[in-house]
């Protein structure tokens, strides 16, 4: 038996992944980390009396190679004699109708899809993929967007799915290293696909895999992997002791509603008396019960400001026609199109109160445009937007002109999406050090507020702007040198 084979192994059994003789449906991509789980777990399943099936979901985004990963795994399940479910989804499709990143959209599709075959064929359980280098890999990326302890924790070894949580996400990999995985596929001469995407420094994650992640290894901890797992863990287990204190808490206050004659000694303390922990926690849960998106300020706005009403923006799980809790619970997605507008409000008790807001004139069409090309042009609600990019060696014209910008088209990316001002959009002026709700930006720069939901801004497909209409372009894009692409920016209104 591998190294590697007896670690899983181990997992299985310390950590009680899986029941003897369970179904599992396994996920596989093609890659090279999917197809070696594939392998493991079917060396295991003789031991443990499992039945697999695989599963797979073509994003349909990479043309001729997607074909090629969907043949691959489908000769892959015929050699081992496994059954597969295959589907194709339309990603940039369902991106460009519910305004999503691609990799956003292609993680709701696949989620949806494995937990609806799941289901449908009474699996209790999902085998992913993720393994030890990805933990490393979220919690820089959640530390650079400002996680909070439970995100910075990472992935878990099991947990419910984010789209049916009856279906239960297993990750027998979670500790190995990539290294261990690319040994084993070599080992045993196993075929794999490799993506041309995970090397595309446009996307951030792959940014911190490949510049970041290097660096730090080289030049300030070489035992960095072995460390960050070890903060993740301990970060994980003090955020776990929050929860359960917020929700503790939270469960005596509910149990009290009606019983103000109860003594406060015999009671719980007082909302303010908390720790300021498990204070935001409280309001955290109770947003995420409601299927509100939520993010430090709009937590600390509630917590500094009891009887205060804060616009949170829209729901982003369906909700009762009364107001009540999101049927499908905390972390759920949209499941109707209709944008609808909430404040909230901190009572003194601690307790958040949800109510509709007024509709708003927010506009929410958008389009996605590609930048593969040298030059090109697209007419947008209105505004026809011109531009080109300038190789390094270019002489470009870069002086002040009106309706013109020039940004850093490696930044920008190949693929971005044109729309207007939405609730919570965020951006950061150039020359400014931080990021600024834009509605405040439209406040200070005196923007009418009629014209605020005509203008038109540009994003990268990570949903960052980096263009609003008549304003200044933002910091994160601008020009330095040396820079190797320049993307020359024009607009007019028809």
């Amino acid at each position: 038996m591998s190294e590697l084979l007896n670690r899983v192994g181990q997992n299985v059994q310390r950590r009680q992944l899986f029941r003897a003789r369970q179904s599992i449906l396994v996920a596989v991509s093609g890659g090279l980390d999917s197809i070696v789980l594939l392998h493991i777990v079917y060396h295991l399943a003789e031991k443990y009396g499992w039945q697999l099936f695989v599963a797979h979901l073509n994003h349909q985004l990479r043309g001729r190679n997607s074909e090629a990963d969907e043949r691959l795994v489908r000769q892959t399940a015929d050699r081992l004699d496994l059954p597969a479910v295959v589907e194709r989804a339309d990603v940039r499709g369902f991106a460009s109708k519910h305004r999503l990143s691609l990799e956003m959209a292609g993680r709701t599709l696949r989620h949806d899809f494995l937990a609806r075959m799941a289901a449908q064929m009474g699996i209790p359980s999902v085998a992913l993929a993720h393994h030890a280098d990805d933990q490393l890999e979220l919690f820089f990326l959640r530390l650079l967007r400002g996680s909070g302890g439970e995100g910075s924790s990472g992935m878990k070894w099991r947990n419910p799915s984010p789209s049916n949580p009856e279906i239960e996400l297993v990750r027998p990999l979670l500790d190995q290293p990539k290294s261990a995985l690319r040994e084993y596929a070599a080992q045993n001469q196993h075929r794999f696909r490799q993506d041309a995407s995970n090397f595309c420094l446009d996307i951030q994650r792959n940014r911190i895999r490949h510049e970041l992640l290097p660096l730090l290894r080289k030049r300030y901890q070489p035992g960095l992997d072995r460390t960050i797992l070890r903060v993740m863990d301990i970060i994980g287990a003090e955020a776990e002791v929050v929860a359960e204190l917020a929700s503790d808490w939270l469960e005596q206050q509910r149990s009290r509603i009606g019983l103000d004659s109860i003594p406060k000694s015999e009671g719980q303390p007082p909302f303010e008396e908390l720790p300021l922990a498990v204070q935001r926690r409280c309001i955290q849960l109770q947003l995420l019960e409601q299927g509100i998106a939520v993010d430090y300020d709009l937590v600390e706005q509630l917590r500094l400001g009891p009887e205060k009403t804060i616009i949170v923006g829209q729901a982003k799980a369906s909700r009762r026609a009364e107001g009540g809790q999101s049927r499908r619970g905390r972390g759920a997605r949209a499941t109707s199109e209709t944008q609808v507008l909430f404040s909230a409000l901190r009572d003194t008790k601690g307790t958040i109160h949800l109510r509709q807001s007024k509709p708003a004139e927010f506009r929410w069409s958008s389009k996605p445009v590609d930048l593969g090309e040298r030059a090109g042009e697209v007419v947008f609600d209105g505004v026809r937007i011109r531009w080109r990019i300038e190789l390094g060696n270019e002489n470009a014209q870069r002086k002040a002109a009106a309706r013109q910008e020039f940004f850093d088209a490696s930044k920008v990316g190949s693929r971005i999406v044109l729309r207007h001002w939405q609730p919570g959009d965020r951006f950061q002026p150039i020359g400014m050090a931080h990021a600024v709700k834009l509605q405040d930006l439209f406040t200070n720069e005196k923007v009418p507020r009629a014209r605020r939901h005509d203008l038109i801004v540009a994003t990268t497909t990570q949903s960052e702007v980096f263009w609003v209409e008549g304003l200044r372009i933002s910091e994160r894009f601008k020009l330095t040198k040396p820079v190797n692409r320049r993307l020359q920016w024009r607009w007019h209104r028809l």
